[in-house]
């Protein structure tokens, strides 16, 4: 069957199909839908002044992140991958904690650890960090550091050594191997690293509210502008035309940029001519190695594990209170939080099987450039855009388009949403793995007689399966995590984030619900980020191969 071309193509067009009618075209019709509100932008200078102003700011704060990401994401992932140490498992799962903490919650946890007095301040008499723009940055390379790290993770995993291990038997040191060899052939793996990041950093809406203070990117200024809708400062018509302007500014933007990177990644050769032999080779051994994961360990225990874990700390308080025995009765308000926790292990896990079906087609598409280069390069670009537009920004666009189909279950719209924003981590995390694979390989089966089925199933797959991994994780723990389109698609459903989002709120405005206290808000967050990691913890040792993941 896989020989034959009508049957092979119906796949692809089915893939891109799929991808047009449930991913990109939603939100960008939902964003049209409302087009004519965009001219309540432009009668105004001063709010476009300031929606502009937002959307730089937030270009210089995902680039910023997202340069730092890579530079301190790739050593975790290297000692993940290269280290002898038994725990190195456990080391991996935790690495995916940004990613199950609830957007909010991250935000309101961040917010306690560096300016809170209950947190780090606490050490220096005042609030170490204010809120801002550097506030804004530590959170944001919270939780898109697990993004580099995943993905080079599983790109470390998939690669054979062999080339690296010739160079060294040529007299190559470690780092002078590395960089000269490994690093040029994984560069599509820190290309996509990077695009994810950079992306993920655009779009965070929930979490960057919390820790802006008056600071404004682009999501930020959407959601004070929805607030100010809300307390009828602004009109309607004024906010949805702001939704709107501020959308298609970030999505043109982006889009050029990804498109600049994809055209100058491709041309970068690595490595640089230049080499330092003696210092290089100082780099390699025992003491600079050494070094190397002292520091990549402090950093991500103190600017990434520990603050992200900080708002679940009151959870070992409650063990020993009532609310604890509450939780494990599931009485009270605990009813929906495990009613609400199994709907996000559910989608969460329906959201996965999905992608990959239809993902793994349009990665090897892009990859392959099966419907030519022009096409291959359009379609990389696209789809980034459920990336770039801010969640909240997201879910109302396609709450926009949704709501002409009133006979939709709300599952099946949570399904919808989360499709739409999890998918390009499935196709960027599988296309660079398929990119770095040599079409000389494949070739070399189908003149043995290999059929192309064949060919993926018994050389294709297992040398990507790692990063075939890496994008189900990303995509589990991103749907079960996602707060703000979930919260605009939906009005009757509660997912579990959506439940902790409400509590951080009762919690921060008693008079929504005094019941809710520090513990409370701790031991649901920790409960959420227990099970994900024993979930994930378990994947890994499932589906490790010879000692490794």
């Amino acid at each position: 069957m896989s020989a034959k071309k009508p049957l092979k193509y119906t796949m692809y067009l089915a893939a891109v199909a799929v991808f047009f009618a449930l991913i990109l075209l939603p939100p960008i019709i939902g964003i049209f839908i409302k087009w004519n509100t965009i001219e309540e932008v432009l009668g105004q200078p001063a709010l476009m002044h300031r929606a502009l102003i937002a959307v730089v700011n937030s270009f210089v704060i995902a680039l910023f992140v997202s340069a730092l990401d890579v530079v301190a994401g790739v050593p975790l992932a290297w000692l993940i991958t290269r280290g002898k140490s038994k725990w190195l498992n456990v080391l991996d799962t935790f690495a995916d904690i940004p990613f199950i903490v609830p957007t909010a919650a991250l935000g309101y946890s961040l917010l306690l650890f560096w300016n809170g007095p209950e947190g780090l301040s606490a050490l220096f008499g005042g609030s170490l960090i204010s809120t801002g723009w550097l506030l804004v940055a530590l959170l944001h390379f919270t939780f898109s550091y697990p993004i580099v790290v995943r993905v080079f993770v599983g790109a470390l995993l998939d690669y054979k050594r062999e080339y690296e291990q010739a160079s060294r038997t040529l007299g190559a040191p470690p780092f002078i191997a590395a960089r000269t060899v490994t690093f040029p052939i994984l560069k599509p793996a820190l290309i996509a690293a990077f695009i994810l990041s950079f992306a993920r950093s655009l779009s965070e809406t929930g979490a960057t509210f919390i820790v802006a203070g008056a600071f404004e990117n682009g999501p930020v200024f959407l959601q004070n502008m929805r607030n100010a809708f809300s307390n009828g400062l602004v009109s309607q018509a004024t906010y949805e035309g702001a939704t709107i302007f501020a959308s298609l500014i970030l999505i043109v933007t982006s889009l050029s940029i990804f498109a600049l990177i994809r055209i100058l990644g491709s041309r970068l050769r690595l490595p640089f001519n230049r080499v330092w032999p003696s210092i290089e080779r100082k780099l390699s051994y025992t003491k600079a190695t050494a070094s190397r994961n002292t520091v990549t360990l402090l950093v991500f225990l103190a600017i990434v594990l520990l603050p992200s874990l900080f708002v679940a700390l009151p959870a070992f308080q409650a063990l020993f209170t009532e609310h604890f025995s509450a939780a494990i009765s599931g009485s009270g308000l605990w009813t929906d939080y495990w009613q609400s926790l199994l709907i996000s292990y559910l989608l969460g896990a329906i959201v996965t099987v999905i992608g990959l079906i239809v993902g793994l087609p349009m990665a090897i598409l892009i990859a392959r450039k099966k419907f030519g280069g022009f096409i291959a390069t359009v379609l990389d670009l696209l789809i980034n855009v459920p990336l770039i537009v801010p969640s909240i920004a997201l879910g109302v666009s396609l709450k926009f388009f949704w709501q002409s189909f009133a006979f939709m279950p709300e599952f099946i719209l949570l399904i919808f949403a989360h499709l739409a924003i999890t998918y390009p981590y499935i196709v960027r995390s599988i296309s660079a793995a398929f990119e770095r694979i040599s079409v000389d390989i494949e070739d070399a089966a189908r003149t043995l007689g290999a059929k192309p089925f064949d060919v993926f199933r018994t050389i294709m797959l297992p040398l990507t399966k790692y990063s075939i991994l890496s994008g189900a994780i990303m995509v589990f723990t991103r749907s079960v995590s996602e707060t703000g389109a979930t919260l605009a698609v939906v009005t009757n459903l509660q997912t579990a984030p959506v439940v902790i989002v409400n509590w951080v709120r009762a919690l921060q405005n008693p008079a929504l619900n005094a019941n809710i206290t520090p513990s409370v808000v701790g031991l649901g967050c920790g409960i959420l980020i227990v099970f994900s990691f024993i979930i994930l913890l378990l994947l890994r040792l499932i589906t490790r191969g010879k000692g490794r993941y």
